[in-house]
């Protein structure tokens, strides 16, 4: 048994019918050179070989009496494989717009909770004898750089794979009983007071520390961006629990190449990427808003923390995204200029700082608290806390 953090607990008790926490990733494969040709219980062997080396998949959330404390993880006595991995084939014409919808759906339904959360669809049937790894997992399960390590777990160097050492005889541990639940969550509040006292300092420091930071920039410098700061667009409000995916793909290279001429980073490049992007989709969607997009960025803090409780170790930055440039390239010097300002913001405020605070947060006050945000749709009620969230996620770093 094993008590989630604060962070990975939160995205469990803020998942709503519309608001659906899981992580999707979609892989598409050559079978060509696959050993004995392909099959899809060659897939599922493979999987079934290496389960082992990937804890996650085995385990469930048990949810604590009355929602006293964080859930906890539990290996599932009754796991059957046949139950998270399943088949599909994809309609002609058979390409990535088809692939998409499929995505979509899949993406739509919320997880089944009642078994370890995650889901596998092999997607059969795209143009070139192409096949599709359609993964959905559980943000409470998994965040960007432990779903780039779980690669390597699944994938191999070459096409025969590598010797797998089987596993021992697996045995569950037994699944605890309520009362070892409501026990063992009021043991861990015995020192939240104190913890909390803690957090609540060390965040006071880190505020001041920012606040100073502007206070030293150069006049007429572009300030720091802030939550509830976003323009009002078409996109922002509430949610259904309908989801729409697309495909893009352009070359590391190249985006390196543009990082490189002009001093950036790969991070910088995507933002102003996708900046340009919002500015042409607004532009067709009835018209730019008077002020530059807010978009929240995830920042990877693994092993910066001093600890590696959780699986979720992420903070977040805000950028000014300057949709109202129309030059690419002013563009890509603004978005850089800014996402300076913010690391150097975001590393005053501590790594761990939302990490922190998360684990103060109410179960009980906060999965109500969502509940009712997501039934009364009242984000269409206030200005954006931001206006999107954009991510990337290096992948590892050699073919697989």
């Amino acid at each position: 048994m094993q008590r989630l953090s604060g962070m990975d607990a939160a995205f469990v008790h803020m998942e709503t019918p519309d608001m659906h926490l899981h992580v999707m990733g979609t892989v598409v494969l050559d079978p060509s050179t696959m050993p004995g040709g392909y099959s899809v219980d060659r897939i599922k062997q493979t999987i079934a070989e290496r389960i082992h080396l990937i804890p996650p998949f085995r385990r469930k959330l048990v949810t604590v009496p009355f929602n006293l404390g964080n859930p906890v993880w539990v290996e599932d006595g009754a796991f059957d494989l046949d139950a998270h991995i399943h088949r599909i084939g994809v309609p002609a014409p058979y390409t990535m717009r088809e692939l998409a919808e499929i995505v979509n759906d899949v993406a739509s339904r919320p997880l089944d909770r009642a078994r370890p959360p995650w889901e596998m669809w092999v997607v059969e049937g795209l143009e070139d004898g192409h096949v599709a790894l359609v993964s959905k997992i559980h943000h409470s399960a998994i965040d960007g750089v432990t779903g780039a390590d779980m690669m390597v777990h699944l994938f191999d160097l070459e096409p025969e794979g590598r010797p797998i050492e089987p596993p021992g005889e697996w045995t569950p541990d037994p699944e605890p009983s309520d009362l070892q639940l409501v026990r063992d969550a009021i043991a861990a509040t015995v020192t939240r007071p104190v913890r909390l006292a803690r957090m609540l300092v060390k965040t006071g420091q880190g505020l001041m520390s920012a606040v100073q930071i502007q206070r030293n920039r150069d006049e007429g410098a572009p300030g720091m961006t802030l939550p509830f700061t976003a323009p009002q667009t078409p996109f922002n409000g509430a949610i259904t629990g309908h989801r729409g995916v697309a495909f893009g793909r352009v070359s590391l290279d190249d985006m390196k190449l543009v990082k490189n001429t002009f001093g950036t980073t790969v991070n910088d490049v995507v933002l102003a990427a996708c900046t340009m992007a919002l500015r042409r989709w607004l532009i067709d969607h009835g018209g730019l808003p008077d002020r530059d997009l807010v978009g929240s960025v995830p920042v990877s803090v693994h092993g910066e923390t001093g600890d590696d409780e959780g699986t979720n170790r992420v903070s977040a930055m805000m950028v000014s995204l300057p949709i109202l440039v129309e030059d690419p390239v002013e563009q890509l010097l603004a978005i850089h200029e800014d996402t300076r300002n913010a690391k150097e913001v975001h590393r005053a405020l501590g790594a761990d700082t939302i990490m922190g605070l998360a684990e103060f947060a109410p179960p009980q006050l906060l999965n109500q608290a969502s509940r009712l945000y997501s039934r009364l749709n009242l984000a269409d009620r206030h200005r954006p806390v931001h206006n999107l969230v954009i991510s990337n996620v290096p992948g590892p770093p050699i073919p697989l």
